[in-house]
């Protein structure tokens, strides 16, 4: 395929829908790779390159090919590990792998370890179109028939939120109601919640699921990097800057960008998403002239914003800004109906990757699981979950295969002398002892608002002067009772 043969001349057909179609070209080779690229973004592709397999891997994560072409012979890494580690990412990812030195043994190794088909080199233009477009035609199906099963069986519950106590089904009903939108959405809750999967939910079931879904830890990013994540900088924007960088928000396209987090990043940069949320638009670091941008913003935090505003330390207008459509996820002690049937979602998943037969969970492991403290919440129970699946060989779970796990106290102490079926501490008048565990649930959700009583009284269903008049009727009755 050297430069001094001429170019076939073709014909272009619209029945193919090539246009937005995304194409990442994998070769060692710059002049094969740019002679394609330029091939085919006559033809209506839109067509990355990559040199060797780490570059191709960093692109792929940005760009979300639909279409890869993949040389099997490259620098770092090979092109069949390649292969592998590009449908880890994406697994619905189609790949033509691209070789010199064809064999059967290559070619059959190539099939089943998941590519679509095969070229040889020096490539004929005529075949690799043909190639790309019979692969851009079925991915056109696959997504009409997705689409079609979609519309025949109504909102099936998000993947991976296992939940039908009412504050799941509040979660669920909201994710359905917002997914269509293009708003911009605020997920609230602990650690462990399942937060990411709320903001995946919104994006696979939201108008473009095929776009990009780009997501970045806002605590885990130095803050003097962040902003370049974000936004991306141009060639010579600084020391080291031997390229343009594409930041996350014009790499997501019509996708999603989800920032965990949010209540970590630093107020400078808080500025900067603001403006560009407001203005979809953004600049990136030593750029002249601002981008537009598409995606929607999903952030999440477990902290409360509100009070990180009252204290400085998140800026008022972007917590307004994004707290127009807000989702809160419960903790688990609040939803403990539900640890049954997600401790069976999580043995058969973990079943599935460790290639094991599920095994089920006797009725003592399974009450001590539904009465742990699980101060990490789905998450703690899901690694509770796979240390015990990895460390068993037995068909059955019992409370031994769980040695870390405590299960929650009881909500009030007894004495020694008590009797099992009477709480010696309540008062036997109704009045009273309905007052008495009035008092003690609103204790303990003050506790887990961290003494925000604004949030403690929306979560109890009260006003705030109701709250604050109830709490000054405990202290008093405390006082008499001393």
């Amino acid at each position: 395929m050297s430069e001094s043969n001429p170019r076939p001349i073709h014909i272009r057909s619209d029945s193919t829908p090539r246009a937005g179609t995304r194409v990442l070209i994998v070769d060692d080779e710059e002049v094969i790779a740019r002679t394609l690229q330029e091939f085919l973004k006559e033809e209506g592709y839109d067509v990355r390159t990559a040199c060797d397999g780490p570059t191709a891997l960093e692109t792929a994560r940005w760009f979300e090919p639909d279409l890869a072409l993949c040389d099997v012979q490259l620098p770092g890494l090979d092109g069949l590990d390649l292969l592998d580690r590009l449908l880890a990412i994406n697994p619905r990812l189609l790949v033509v792998m691209i070789t010199a030195y064809a064999t059967v043994e290559n070619a059959v190794a190539a099939f089943q370890r998941g590519a679509h088909d095969y070229l040889m080199k020096p490539i004929l233009f005529d075949e690799l179109l043909a190639k790309l477009d019979r692969l851009t035609e079925l991915r056109r199906l696959s997504l009409e028939n997705q689409t079609l099963r979609r519309w025949l069986h109504g909102p099936s519950d998000p993947e991976g939120l296992v939940g039908s106590t009412p504050a799941m089904r509040r979660v669920k009903t909201l994710i359905h109601k917002i997914a269509p939108t293009r708003s911009h959405v605020l997920i609230l809750g602990e650690s462990g919640t399942g937060k990411e999967l709320v903001a995946r939910a919104l994006h696979d079931l939201g108008t473009d699921p095929d776009a990009a879904f780009l997501a970045i830890n806002c605590a885990a990013i130095p803050h003097d990097l962040l902003e370049n994540q974000l936004f991306g900088h141009v060639k010579g924007a600084f020391t080291g800057a031997d390229r343009d960088h594409v930041g996350l928000f014009a790499a997501a396209g019509s996708g999603t960008v989800f920032l965990d987090e949010i209540g970590e990043m630093p107020i400078a940069t808080q500025a900067k998403l603001l403006r560009a949320i407001e203005t979809r638009e953004v600049l990136p670091i030593g750029a002249n002239r601002a981008q537009r941008f598409e995606a929607r913003v999903v952030a999440a935090t477990n902290k409360v914003l509100a009070r990180e505003v009252a204290e400085g330390r998140f800026r008022e207008d972007l917590y307004y800004r994004l707290n127009v459509l807000t989702i809160e996820l419960p903790p688990l002690r609040d939803r403990r109906e539900d640890i049954p049937d997600l401790v069976a979602s999580l043995i058969r998943r973990h079943a599935t990757k460790l290639g094991k037969r599920p095994p089920t969970v006797d009725p003592a492991a399974l009450d001590l699981l539904t009465r742990a403290v699980w101060k990490g919440n789905v998450r703690e129970l899901d690694n509770a979950l796979e240390r015990a699946m990895i460390l068993s060989d037995e068909p059955i779970l019992t409370r031994d295969d769980f040695p870390g796990v405590v299960a929650d106290a009881p909500l009030v102490a007894r004495r020694d002398n008590a009797s099992p079926d009477c709480d010696s501490d309540m008062p036997e008048d109704l009045r009273e002892a309905v007052a008495h565990f009035e008092r003690g649930h609103i204790r303990k959700v003050l506790e887990r608002c961290g003494g925000d009583k604004k949030e403690a009284a929306r979560r109890l269903g009260l006003g705030l002067s109701s709250l604050y008049r109830k709490l000054e009727e405990a202290v008093q009755t405390s006082t008499r009772s001393e």
